[in-house]
């Protein structure tokens, strides 16, 4: 895996391999953050990363200059690597918390530019979880949410519906809290 694009830009992240995760392929990652830089002033977003396993996704946020990304993932050598490869790389603006992404967003008590969420595919609540994004609160009034999933999902009939992408076996669904025509 490596960073895409960014001052981190090729730089490879080297996870164990026993790490539970199935990391956003780098062109599904290539493909998210071209969609997001035509929306998406980096320098000014907070951004969380649910679900963040080896961090690939909020590395590429501090790559493009995002001010503070908060990576959140239950398992602690997922947490633990996220920690090294920040240090390795002096990255100072990722704050990495062990946590059950359900409970943070039931306390969550801070509001995101940017909720981005990679959930295992085979979550039972993965259907569920926009909603419980949404009612957390978490997001600015102006804010994306943007939850990788498996095919067989569809959101289109949800009321924060954007857009929804796909790229072979990765579909990203995108919602926001404002829906303004541009």
């Amino acid at each position: 895996m490596r960073i895409i694009a960014g001052t981190l830009r090729g730089r490879r992240l080297n996870p164990p391999a026993n790490l539970p995760v199935r990391p956003t392929t780098d062109m599904a990652r290539e493909s998210l953050f071209n969609i997001l830089n035509n929306y998406v002033d980096y320098e000014e977003s907070a951004v969380m990363d649910l679900f963040a396993g080896t961090g690939a996704v909020s590395f590429e946020f501090v790559s493009r200059g995002a001010k503070e990304v908060t990576s959140i993932d239950i398992n602690n050598a997922c947490t633990e690597y996220i920690k090294s490869a920040a240090q390795q790389m002096n990255v100072k603006n990722i704050h990495v918390v062990r946590a059950d992404v359900f409970d943070l967003l039931k306390r969550a008590y801070k509001k995101f530019d940017i909720v981005f969420a990679d959930p295992p595919y085979a979550l039972q609540d993965l259907p569920k979880l926009p909603d419980i994004v949404f009612q957390s609160n978490v997001l600015t009034d102006d804010g994306v949410f943007i939850l990788e999933h498996p095919k067989e999902f569809e959101f289109e009939n949800h009321p924060h519906f954007w857009q929804h992408r796909a790229y072979g076996k990765v579909n990203f669904t995108f919602f926001a809290n404002k829906l303004d025509e541009e």
